[in-house]
């Protein structure tokens, strides 16, 4: 991806993570993007509660991957930079 598509694709993977916060912050967590980079991996920061949270592979792999997928199919893999889940 060139520093158009990239930027194009931040934007639309940080509205589909704000259509996500509020279910976040209602167990104490959050998320923001980090990057996405050229190759198409998306990086996500977890905040709060997510860091502790047993449930964070389901909600990375159900939730958060197919949100940010549904607005950017180009993107390939999402990871959590802080922690090791990546899907």
């Amino acid at each position: 991806m060139n520093r158009t598509e990239l930027d194009t694709t931040e934007a639309r993977i940080r509205e589909a993570l704000a259509e996500m916060r509020p279910f976040l912050e209602a167990d104490g967590g959050d998320i923001t993007l980090d990057e996405v980079t050229p190759d198409g991996v998306a990086r996500v920061r977890l905040h709060g509660n997510c860091l502790g949270c047993a449930m964070v592979p389901m909600t990375m792999k159900a939730g958060v991957e197919e949100a940010i997928k549904r607005v950017a199919p180009q993107v390939k893999k999402v990871e959590a930079v802080n922690l090791a889940v990546s899907v």
